[in-house]
């Protein structure tokens, strides 16, 4: 079997004469070379060797491409072929290899005479046949350059090629526009912020300290879930207090007027960013403050760190021992607020219940005074029992009396006896009678005396014992108030820095990278959905 040649371009011009025979399809089965005969007539040898030739190159298995390069080979040396497959088995009959590479060079046909010429059968290997042998004379009048017209394979080609190169040449456009802009908009900026940390910002020195909130120890006796709760969460609302009054306006302006914060920021010498302008407001200064002093609060461990930055270490020391003095005399505000708040309640009610027990008091000896009687039950019962004791006397003194009348002669003189101290007993009786009708009866009676002496009595029991309680309450309530006392303990104190702390260069200029990263992706991110939602 013959080895397939592998494929090449080539610049072939076709025959003018040969174009109803390239268009004929190739893969349909073609006649065969035997002329039609009628069925009684018998095959000769020559063309049963023509078809078992045939036969045997349809079993090579030859491409499209080499069949039709046999085809044009044909035509150019003037066989007449009836097929693809008869044109190989005539080419190579006469000697001619359909598959050579220098055949495809002779393919390209400079005019319709010179085609003519070729048209007739030449010998194999002798001057002016179709096989080229090398060297050879150029006639000077021939034309040897290449034809113009290019194959659909060689301009689709090109195309492709020139595609590519215009994407590459877009690519690299888009490239280079990509690094100009993320020079522009990321590397200058980063490049300005990190000369800017680096020699141009004025050092800071922080100084660093801790303190926390304590609760007086006993505070845990009076509450049942007193001593379940740890310290810091029983202080955690004086801490969070304290924190932002730290934080506050409040305490800049105490800070300034006491060790002139303003005019520290205010010197020449501080790089214009940190610095603060001439006669700056109180704003501008509490924005410098907040970003110089820096508080956090630990809730689990109940501890308030506090960093203070200045350009100046001593100084940072000194804001920061103003501050914790303000911090201290705040927790004592708080706490004394707090104790005033639970014994005013108290001292009130006490106050009350003194003065209710002292009206009461007062109108207790107020009735005893008008009365003149300082007990009036125990007038009453001695005037009850005076009559009672009269009544019993007028009684036997009428039985004696009886009993003297009773005589036939009497003695007078026993008789007026006897009737003179009756008529004495009835008289007092009747006085003591009329004066307990009298306290007994009215406004001013003993009655009425006595029943506005039992109500103030009552009254002043009450007083008494409302003012006992409220007494026990105030007592409970300064205890109450002694456990609430806070007391702000400093765990770290405040040591002026040898170092400084501020500008961190290197971690400043990585985030400002960051930073400016973020912001031109997330522009470009946004122009693109931007772009693309208005060309949709």
């Amino acid at each position: 079997m013959t080895t397939k040649p592998k494929a090449r371009k080539f610049r072939i011009k076709r025959a003018p004469t040969q174009g109803a025979a390239d268009a004929a399809p190739q893969d349909a089965p073609q006649p065969s070379v035997r002329a039609s005969a009628p069925a009684s007539d018998v095959a000769s040898p020559a063309q049963v060797a023509s078809e078992t030739s045939i036969d045997a190159i349809r079993q090579e298995g030859l491409t499209g491409r080499q069949l039709r390069m046999a085809r044009r080979v044909a035509q150019k040396h003037g066989l007449a072929a009836t097929s693809d497959f008869d044109a190989v088995r005539l080419l190579r009959a006469n000697g001619i290899d359909p598959f050579q590479r220098s055949n495809m060079l002779e393919l390209v046909v400079p005019n319709a005479g010179e085609g003519a010429q070729q048209a007739q059968p030449q010998a194999s290997g002798q001057p002016g046949s179709g096989k080229v042998q090398l060297p050879q004379t150029v006639n000077q009048g021939q034309s040897n350059l290449p034809a113009t017209e290019l194959s659909p394979a060689e301009r689709r080609a090109q195309d492709i090629q020139a595609i590519q190169r215009d994407i590459m040449q877009r690519r690299r456009k888009k490239l280079g526009l990509l690094m100009v802009r993320l020079a522009f908009f990321v590397m200058l900026p980063t490049f300005l912020a990190g000369y800017y940390f680096y020699a141009i910002a004025t050092p800071m020195y922080a100084t660093e300290s801790e303190f926390l909130i304590i609760q007086n120890e006993g505070s845990g006796g009076s509450s049942p879930l007193g001593g379940l709760l740890p310290t810091q969460f029983a202080t955690n609302q004086d801490a969070i207090g304290v924190q932002a009054f730290l934080e506050s306006k409040e305490a800049m302006l105490r800070l300034d007027k006491d060790v002139g914060f303003k005019s520290h920021f205010t010197q020449d010498w501080i790089d214009p960013i940190q610095r603060l302008g001439e006669d700056p407001s109180d704003q501008e200064a509490y924005d410098i403050y907040k970003k110089n002093v820096k508080i956090g609060y630990d809730p689990t461990e109940g501890l308030i760190r506090m960093e203070v930055a200045a350009a100046d270490p001593q100084v940072s020391a000194e804001f920061s021992q103003s501050l914790i003095g303000y911090a201290e005399q705040r927790v004592n505000d708080l706490s004394s607020q707090k104790r005033e708040d639970q014994m005013r309640d108290a001292r009130e009610s006490f106050d009350r219940a003194q003065e209710e027990r002292r009206a009461a008091q007062e109108n207790l000896v107020r009735l005893q005074i008008e009365g003149q009687i300082l007990d009036p039950d125990g007038v009453i019962t001695s005037l009850r029992a005076q009559i009672n004791t009269l009544e019993t006397s007028v009684i036997e003194k009428e039985i004696e009396l009886a009993s003297l009348l009773n005589n036939a002669r009497p003695n007078q003189s026993r008789v007026d006896a006897a009737e003179g101290d009756l008529r004495i007993l009835q008289q007092q009786l009747q006085k003591l009678n009329a004066r307990m009708i009298d306290v007994s009866q009215g406004e001013n009676s003993l009655a009425e005396l006595s029943a506005r002496l039992q109500i103030a009595q009552a009254d002043l029991a009450a007083a008494d014992t409302t003012l006992q309680a409220s007494r026990q309450t105030m007592e409970q309530a300064r205890v109450e108030a002694f456990r609430q006392v806070r007391y702000l303990t400093v765990a770290v104190e405040p040591i002026a820095p040898d170092a400084a702390s501020y500008p961190k260069a290197f971690e400043n200029t990585i985030l400002a990278f960051i930073v400016f990263a973020g912001i031109y992706l997330m522009i470009s991110i946004t122009a693109s959905i931007l772009r693309e939602q208005v060309s949709a």
